[in-house]
């Protein structure tokens, strides 16, 4: 928890502790960076105009399917991540890195035999 204070988030939430998508409070923008739940679940934590992002395909293939219609209401919006493959991209993450702003966070280390069961 103090590792993700310390790249800069206002508040952070133990999901080990409690269940995040009943939060009372709610946010612009909710990003599942693992991959663990849905827009369903995390929409009423949304303000008006609040934005779903994830990195994983979701159930389905929703998280690639939403982004075309959540915007057609005018409400909240899913938007997945669609990596820019070029070299204004590859640019701009070097000097992210050479400025120092990029912090790389290593959460955990597997043996490389390991690798394939995970």
């Amino acid at each position: 928890m103090e590792l993700v204070k310390g790249l800069g988030a206002d508040r952070v939430v133990d999901h080990t502790a409690q269940d995040f998508t009943r939060d009372e409070q709610s946010y612009d923008a909710v990003f599942d960076a693992v991959g663990k739940s849905t827009f369903g679940h995390c929409k009423r934590l949304l303000k008006p105009g609040g934005v779903y992002l994830s990195s994983d395909l979701g159930p389905w293939w929703q998280n690639v399917l939403l982004p075309l219609v959540t915007p057609l209401f005018r409400g909240r919006k899913v938007k997945f991540p669609f990596p820019k493959q070029n070299q204004e991209m590859a640019r701009y993450l070097r000097n992210l890195m050479e400025s120092g702003e990029f912090r790389p966070v290593i959460d955990r280390r597997y043996p490389l035999d390991l690798t394939r069961q995970l």
